[in-house]
């Protein structure tokens, strides 16, 4: 493992394994129980629909002070603090890949001053094993855009996605199409609670998203811009360091080795166990993962594991981790595996009518530059208005660090 490898993943589990303010919030939020959302008459009689809120229970209650320590621990810049801010996990209705009833998950954060009426931030995660991590489960890292957005005055929407959080069965990862079902909804229920808790939304949403978030969140702008909810109006994108170009963009990259090894045989790994539900990509882990690790592989990605130790039960490379064939079939993909490849891409493949700003570092070695580089250009080709904020040489965390802030002032000025 290189010298920046190991700064890397010793940077991620140090921040991952953070827990700042949790004496304060077992304190705070003792004895607060989940509160089951009381149906008027005429809702009962209704079907159960996409959206709907199941439950409202509080997760956290921070004052300005108290946002500035949790943000500055993790060497977030504080200036765009102005409030407080209460935090609710959601529980809602969504339908799960093949478009059955499930329920989800996600965290719901309001600031605790500024207007009455609020605008709604869409704020869509990065890569997460471990289902505890999410933003509704987890006071770390993941809810840094989350506090930031509500303490500067907006309403935040974080989703844990399918199959994280609290949600049931495993997560199905890099599938487009269920993240954004996941996080329309996620909108809807925030929606209906902000009403309940006497915070209503304007009905105008700006999206974020970091790393997986980041591809989210450009197809989930595609989705609302196009009336995926009549009662949501899409005013500004702002996706940092997403994934947007698989086939060719992030996969070439990790076979030609800009992409570190720790984040190449996690990232894999997870996609390959993943998509395996969705596409056809094998019927025996042997057939594309070397021993030992084809008999552990699906073991530690069941989303109870942490990152570090899936990491260390791994390979400590892509070519150690796969079988020959695999690799060379990875490599040069066709069939099912280019299909599950295009099936997250073209996210970029529309004409954006809001203002946009892409972020990323020129150091990233888990999602490469050249995929925001090529979205940047797709865009561009359809005529949006679109600018890249390249952040120098940062890495992928140390992006979003850099960016969350920068994000918050975007999103102030096209509010103004």
């Amino acid at each position: 493992m290189s010298d920046e490898t190991r700064t890397s993943h010793a940077t991620r589990v140090s921040w991952r394994t953070r827990r700042g303010l949790a004496g304060a919030a077992a304190l705070l939020l003792a004895g607060l129980a989940a509160a089951p959302v009381a149906a008027a008459a005429g809702e009962r009689a209704q079907q159960p629909r996409r959206g709907d809120l199941v439950s409202v229970e509080p997760v956290a209650d921070r004052d300005a002070r108290q946002v500035r320590s949790f943000l500055a621990e993790r060497d977030v810049d504080t200036g765009v603090v102005r409030y407080g801010v209460k935090a609710y996990r959601l529980t809602y209705r969504t339908v799960d890949p093949y478009g059955r009833p499930t329920t989800a998950t996600g965290l719901l954060t309001l600031p605790r001053g500024g207007t009455h009426r609020l605008d709604l931030v869409s704020d869509t995660h990065g890569t997460m094993v471990d289902r505890d991590y999410a933003p509704s489960a987890s006071e770390d890292f993941g809810r840094v855009p989350s506090y930031l957005n509500a303490a500067a005055g907006r309403a935040v929407a974080a989703p844990d996605y399918l199959g994280l959080g609290k949600g049931p069965g495993p997560h199905p990862y890099m599938d487009t199409a269920s993240s954004v079902t996941a996080s329309v909804d996620m909108l809807r229920a925030a929606r209906t609670a902000s009403q309940r808790l006497g915070r209503p939304l304007t009905g105008q949403v700006y999206a974020t998203g970091f790393s997986q978030g980041g591809q989210v969140a450009m197809a989930l702008g595609k989705a609302l811009q196009r009336g995926a909810d009549r009662h949501f109006r899409l005013r500004a994108l702002a996706p940092v360091s997403g994934p947007y170009d698989l086939e060719g963009q992030e996969m070439p990259a990790l076979f030609e080795g800009r992409v570190n090894d720790t984040s190449g045989v996690l990232y894999l790994s997870y996609w390959l166990v993943a998509q395996n539900r969705l596409h056809p990509l094998y019927k025996d882990p042997a057939e594309v993962f070397r021993a030992p690790y084809a008999s552990r592989v699906e073991g530690l990605l069941d989303g109870s594991h942490e990152e570090e130790d899936v990491v260390r039960g791994l390979a400590p490379s892509v070519k150690q981790l796969l079988t020959p064939a695999s690799y060379e079939r990875l490599r040069h993909p066709s069939g099912a595996v280019l299909d599950a490849m295009r099936a997250a891409d073209h996210t970029c493949h529309w004409k954006p009518e809001v203002p946009v700003r892409l972020y990323a570092g020129t150091a990233d070695t888990d999602v490469p530059i050249g995929n925001t580089r090529a979205c940047t250009r797709t865009l561009a080709g359809q005529g949006a208005r679109v600018r890249v904020v390249e952040q120098g040489p940062v890495d992928h965390f140390g992006s979003i660090v850099v960016s969350a802030p920068q994000v918050v002032r975007f999103f102030d000025g096209v509010r103004r």
